[in-house]
């Protein structure tokens, strides 16, 4: 019986001096991280502020504030666990094989974080640019650090991971102020050659929206099997090229025939030979 009331004080008070030794660490390292995440709270808010203010492309804006705040909790983390004498040289060896097996898990996640962050560094687009990739093409909605997302000109919206559209190819229709805009048109043989130039050079001058350099180009491109064929090129700004594109063609449609002209389409004579 006194060996076991003997054995319980000495558990107690070792229990009496891993608190004297422990609680004011512990006690320290709760306020540190009071005080750290309040900290950490106040200089992501500042930093989004600043930002916002300054002249940085918005797309930045989201990541940076993200990647600040999670850069002072991790160190606000490493501070806290210090005071507490958790050994770090054990916890990093541990984190780092987590890493690892994580890492190794998400490899797909981390090269779509990657990619993101290329995008948001060397910007091949911004919000609002008319993009080509992978596939699909529409106007940027929003760039996030693992995606963008592109609403189609029907209102689709398409979600492109960073990895692939950061390596892969792309076409960015907005990068340049102006675009070119090329047209194939036909007559029929034995039309005016000149009539057709007249034709569609009233066109080009009545649209405003084209613009008069660099110069607008007519050229005949083919003699085909059925018609003799035009390519016409004109350049304009770039938001006005769908609008141009469409409403050349409706008027080459009407207004052909007013310049006596006629749109081929493929037909076939037969000849029938009485042999009798």
């Amino acid at each position: 019986m006194d060996q076991q009331v003997t054995l319980v004080n000495k558990y107690i008070e070792k229990s009496i001096d891993f608190g004297f030794e422990y609680a004011p660490k512990l006690v320290g390292g709760i306020i540190v991280l009071v005080i750290g995440l309040w900290f950490t709270k106040l200089v992501t808010k500042g930093v989004g502020k600043s930002l916002e203010k300054s002249k940085i492309d918005q797309s930045l804006i989201p990541f940076l504030r993200s990647l600040t705040n999670i850069t002072l909790k991790v160190l606000v983390a490493i501070t806290v666990m210090g005071m507490i004498g958790i050994q770090m040289t054990s916890f990093v060896a541990i984190l780092g094989a987590a890493g690892l097996a994580v890492g190794m898990a998400l490899s797909g996640t981390l090269q779509n974080f990657a990619g993101g962050v290329i995008i948001l560094i060397l910007k091949p687009f911004k919000i609002g640019d008319t993009i080509e990739a992978q596939g699909f093409s529409g106007t940027v909605k929003e760039i996030t650090i693992f995606s963008t997302l592109l609403n189609t000109a029907d209102k689709k919206l398409v979600i492109i991971p960073n990895g692939p559209l950061s390596t892969g190819a792309l076409t960015n229709f907005s990068a340049e102020s102006t675009r070119r805009v090329d047209w194939t048109f036909g007559i029929s043989y034995g039309d005016d050659v000149e009539n057709f130039k007249k034709a569609l050079n009233d066109f080009i001058a009545a649209d405003s929206r084209i613009l008069k350099e660099p110069a607008p180009f007519i050229g005949l491109s083919a003699l085909a099997a059925t018609s003799v064929n035009f390519t016409v090129r004109v350049w304009v700004k770039s938001p006005d090229y769908w609008s141009v594109f469409f409403d050349m063609n409706e008027k080459v449609y009407t207004k052909f025939s007013d310049y006596n002209l006629n749109i081929p389409f493929p037909q076939t004579d037969t000849q029938t030979k009485n042999t009798k």
